[in-house]
This record gives C-alpha cells, structure tokens and sequence, in this order.
C-alpha cells in the first residue's frame, strides 16, 4: 500500500524510460512509501520485473497457482484505468500461472511500484495503491497460509485498488549549477524542455528535459555537461510539482586530434582527408553526428563509431576517436519486379567496394525483362528485353568532396511506344556542398536503334546534364521525415532530329512526416515535373519524350498510357508532364504495413502541362518490412478509366513507390 502523501514530499529517483504506445515508468519510488523490515529492497524489486515469478533463494517448484485479479479504480477515468492495467504484471501475465506462492507475491509486490510509476506518468503524485492477495497484503507474513487456503477452492482472488489522487501541476521550474546553485544562463527554456508551470506534470516530461538540457549544453560547446543531480518535490497542499536539475556544465572545449582505427583495406589517411574538422575548431556533436553519416555512406564502410575523450588535452583541446568497420569488398546479389502494367524484371549484380584501396566501387548489372504482352508499336516484336551495365565511382577526384561516377550500359527496351536497342555512356563529377546537397555535371551520350508506329530510325544524343540533389530524409530507402529534392537541366548538343538547342528541364520534390515516435503513421507525398523546349515533338527521339502510367508514376494505368497519342490512338509520348502521390504509410506491426494512397498525372504535347487531361488513381499497398527495406505489393485501380485502360494494376517491388 502507499500510504497518504505527506503535505510536501520529495519524490526520488525519478527516471522514466517511455515506450510508444503504452504508459509504462520504470524504476520510480515514492519516498514516503509505507516499508517493513521484511519486505525486499526495491532494488530486488526492480530487478523482479523482468523475473517477476522468482523470490531470491525460494526453490522452484511445479505447482502453479492460478488467480483472478479485480481492479478497482476511483475516479473511473478511463485513461487512468487504461494506464494502470497496462503497468500492471498481475494483469499482463494473468494467463501464465505463477509456478508457487512465492511468485504471485513477487508480481504483486512488484506491481505496486510499476502503477504508482503510471500515476507518476500521469501527473498524479498523490495516490494510493493496494494489493491484496486472497484478502491480505503481500507483505503480511499470513498471506502465505491464505492463499494456500484459497487456492484449493479455486483461482486465488487478488485485488488491486486504486485511488489516482488529484492532478498535480508544473510549480516551480529551476536549472542550477551543482556546485553553486546558481541559475545556469544558457539552460533552455521551460518552454522548450516542456516543463510549463500550470500544465499536468508528467513524470516523462521531467525526464525528457533532462535530455534537452544537456543537449542544450552540449549543443554550447560543453562536451562534458550532464545532470549531477535532481530535487523533485510535490507540494499536496498546492497540488504542485516544483522541480530543480543540478548541472555540471563542464569547460567549453573545441576539437582536438582525430584518431582513427580499424581501416584496413582502405589506404592510410582516406578517413582524415574527409573529417573535415580542424584541431581547435568549437566542439560541436552535430558537426560529429553529420561526420559519422558521411563516412558511413562509403560503400566499403560498415559501421563508424565517434568516442570522444574523458578529458581535454594538455592544450585543452578535446581528442576524438573514429572506430571504423570495414565491409567485405565483393558481394552479390539479385533481384525482381513484377507489374501487370508494364512486365516482369529479373536481375543479378556483382560488386566491389573497395577496388583499388581508395573506396572505389565497381558494380556489374545483368537484367534481363518481360514486356508481358505484344508492344502496341511494334506488333512483330519480341517482348523479352535485356540491359547489361557497368558502374564505376571514384571518390575524391579533385578534393575529398569530389566524386567521378560513371556508367555504361547495352540495352533493349520494349515498351507500348517504342522498341529501343542501344548503347549509352553517362559521366560526370558530383560535388558535395554539404550532407544535404550536391550538384553533377556530366556527359550524356547513346546511340539508339528505335522501332515505333514510324519505322526504323537511328538517333544520336549528346548532352550535358546538370543534376542537383538536395536531400534531408532520415533513410534512403524507407523515410519517415524529411524532404528530397533531384532536379536535371540537360542542354543538347545533338537531340536526335532536333540537333542543337534543345532544352530538357525536370524535377521531383518528395517529403515525408512521421506523425509518432515509433514511425507508424507516415505521410508521403511526391510532385515530379518536366519540360523539353526548342525542339518539335516529332523530332525528339521517343526515348527521350515524358510519358506517365504504371508503377513508378501512375498506378492503375498501363505502362505509357497517360500520355499523348495520335490520330490512331497511338502512344507517342509528350513534351512536358505532371505527376503527384499522396501515400499514408501505416505500420500494423513491426513488419505488417498498410497502405493506401492516390496518383494523379499524365503527359501533354505541349512544352508546358496543360493540366486538362489528368489522369487519377487509387490503391492499397501492401508491406513486408526486412532489414533490406519493405517489399512493396500495390493494388491499385483507375478513377476516370478510359477505352482501352487497363481495369487494375498490381505492381511488386523491393522498396517504396517513392
């Protein structure tokens, strides 16, 4: 039982470890909790949540002993009621039988702190708690006897009664320095550590301002700042919570020498030429967290670990040490893609990480697609497809913010317009700005045998595309927040029949919002654009025209198929496009998500959409999340279906749509 509150009490050991979904605190006491020379420590206690059927030295023994629990709860408020079940072992273990007495006194034991911690995490710092087990407390040397009694005639009746207390209340908020105790001036905001006075003081909230204070400080220059102590006081007159942190701030330190281990198969010094942070430069852990992630995009390195010392050095400065993992340099694998929509994809890569010690990368495609159907231009053709590419980057061309990437490939395409075969050749240098942006200038060249509603043609194509990415999403291949940004300006030297002149613009914004900390309710949404002008649509090449259908820009429709046609209901392709997803990415478990989205676009003939022929769509997806990224299944199905659309599309991929 916890006794009645004194008037003012000091609440100790407050720490709360907060897990989505459920309002579970550990490891909290009431200080003026009612304790008897027999009952254990709460160490042992705490120590019993996580065994919560095994008393210290008791034997084990086989006879279980089952039992019935009744909540009473005054109040009936049902976020209470909702957070005290919840906490609660005797409620979540009711269907697994302690193996002896023993253990239903543990769980009952240990249940009274893990609901006075929900009380706490509800704001409500005066309650009572009492267990009783076959009508005696835990604690009672007679409850042994009891329930033995009790257990012959059936499951042993356990109740647990409840009175939450009043709401208690943000008071006084105060960050002092530990040993002066005066007010620390660069402490944020109670605002910003969400600790306003008036509002319901949450024993989460204390704990998560913990964090924002030494980040705060840390954020400062001050490497060694961190919460020395805390003084948590609840006031039962005033119905207050006052709260004081004492800090060590620790000295304002800049950086020192980096010292790195554990590259071994790459060439000495790769990792400190792209550090980037001079000795004596101000400390900054988001300058160390952004090092961490640019290192950690190098294909050859697996793992980076950034420690920093205890102390500063004898020039005050503070040593930084980079652990490093490296990746097997070979690797292989496969993959495959299927759509009713646009046919089916197979392929296998052989890769090299590190190719000659300076974290080059080689990477070797094979793909060999199925069209699934006779292509409408070219009825005759065969439907199978192949592309066989070579990918190669260097890093650090010029300056360690410089990379050479270049690929090549052969090809045959089939699609609904067109049936290409070709060779193609683009390269260019990628500069980094920062982690978020980069800009690429390069060499686009091919040469194209097409078959279309036209006949046979050969083209050529020279261009110097100029691609900008600027990306700030948390991961690259299923992101939760953050937007991304890739845009191409591409002028031509040879277009094709166009020759000089032509002018290829076109871009893609995505973003993304996780509306919760565990990134189960995600918004996605994506707006892509583009425009081709100096040119006549019938001289560009039709590989190098916009379409818009299937799975990579309107599901539902057919590959190709939302995009102008000729007078024979042909596909040709356009001069400029539009296309827009909206996904709401909703994770049912940890691997099990749903996720139901619309798309709307098309193609136009003219150098600037004209918006009158879009096109719309809806569907569910399907996801399997694995450590590679979610294996996408898409159901989707035309909103203005016209003649000849398809009725549905299912399109099975690894990854997200976008």
């Amino acid at each position: 039982m916890v006794a009645a509150p004194a008037r003012r009490s000091r609440v100790a050991n407050l720490s709360v470890a907060a897990k989505a979904g459920a309002r579970i605190v550990a490891a909290l006491v009431l200080a003026c909790s009612h304790a008897h020379a027999d009952e254990s420590s709460f160490l042992d206690r705490v120590t019993g949540w996580f065994n919560p059927d095994r008393t210290p030295g008791e034997p084990s023994t086989p006879e279980t002993t089952p039992y019935k629990i009744t909540f009473d709860v005054a109040g009936g408020e049902r976020s209470i009621r909702s957070a005290i079940t919840d906490a609660s072992n005797l409620e979540s273990l009711k269907r697994q039988a302690p193996g002896s007495v023993a253990g239903l006194m543990r769980r009952a034991v240990v249940d009274r702190d893990r609901i006075v911690a929900a009380l706490y995490a509800e704001g409500r710092y005066g309650g009572t708690v009492t267990i009783k087990v076959a009508g005696h407390s835990p604690d009672d040397p007679a409850a042994f006897d009891a329930v033995n009694v009790a257990r012959q005639a059936g499951p042993v009746p356990v109740t647990v009664a409840v009175d939450p207390g009043p709401v208690f209340k943000f008071g006084s908020v105060r960050v002092l320095d530990a040993a002066g105790r005066w007010p620390v001036p660069e402490a944020p905001r109670p605002t910003q550590m969400r600790l306003v006075t008036g509002e319901i003081a949450r024993a989460s909230d204390i704990a998560g301002a913990e964090r924002v204070i030494v980040k705060a400080l840390r954020d400062r220059g001050k490497p060694f700042a961190h919460i020395a102590a805390k003084d948590v006081v609840a006031d039962h007159a005033t119905k207050t919570l006052n709260v004081t942190f004492l800090v060590h701030e620790g000295p304002v330190a800049t950086f020192g020498t980096f010292t790195v281990s554990g590259a071994q198969r790459l060439k000495p010094g790769f990792i400190e030429e792209r550090v980037g942070i001079r000795p004596g430069e101000p400390y900054s852990p988001e300058r160390l967290a952004k090092l961490r992630k640019r290192l950690s995009e190098y294909e050859g390195i697996a793992s980076v670990r950034i420690r920093q010392a205890d102390a500063l050095d004898t020039n005050g400065q503070l040593p930084i040490y980079i652990d490093v993992t490296e990746r097997d340099p070979r690797y292989f694998g496969g993959g495959a893609k299927y759509s009713s929509t646009e046919g089916s994809v197979v392929n296998a890569y052989w890769g090299h990480r590190n190719l000659f010690g300076g974290g080059e990368t080689l990477r070797l495609d094979a793909q060999v697609s199925w069209f699934g159907r006779t292509p409408d231009a070219v009825p005759d053709a065969n439907p199978f497809g192949y592309r066989a590419a070579a990918t190669f980057l260097k890093p650090g061309i010029f300056t360690p913010a410089d990379d050479l990437i270049v690929q090549t490939a052969v090809l045959r395409e089939v699609t609904d317009a067109y049936v290409r075969d070709a060779v193609t050749f683009l390269g260019g240098v990628r500069h980094r700005f920062s982690d978020q942006l980069s800009v690429q200038v390069g060499l686009d060249l091919e040469q194209s045998h097409l078959q279309d509603w036209s006949g046979s043609n050969d083209y050529f194509i020279a261009g110097i595309p100029v691609d900008v990415a600027y990306d700030t999403t948390d991961s690259p291949f299923d992101p939760s927040r953050g937007i991304r940004l890739n845009a191409t300006i591409e002028p031509f030297a040879y277009l094709g029949n166009s020759g000089a002149g032509p002018l290829m613009m076109k871009a893609a914004f995505s973003a993304y919002h996780a509306f919760d900390e565990d990134k189960r309710y995600i918004l996605a949404g994506r707006v892509a654009a583009g425009s081709i002008v100096g040119a006549d649509l019938l001289d560009i090449p039709p590989q190098r025209r916009f379409y818009v259908g299937g799975g990579g820009s309107l599901r539902g429709f057919n590959y190709q198929s939302a995009s102008p046609r000729d007078a024979f209901g042909r596909i040709i392709g356009g001069m400029s496009f539009v296309s827009a997803s909206a996904e709401m990415r909703v994770k049912v478990t940890d691997t099990i998500g749903i996720v139901p989205f619309v798309d709307a676009g098309a193609a136009f003939a003219s150098e600037v959409p004209d918006f009158d022929g879009l096109r719309y769509s809806a569907g569910i997806g399907l996801r399997y999340y694995t450590a590679l990224g979610p294996i996408r299944l898409d159901f989707a199905v035309p909103l203005n279906r016209q003649k000849d659309d398809a009725r549905y599309g299912i399109y099975v991929s690894l990854g997200q749509a976008f």
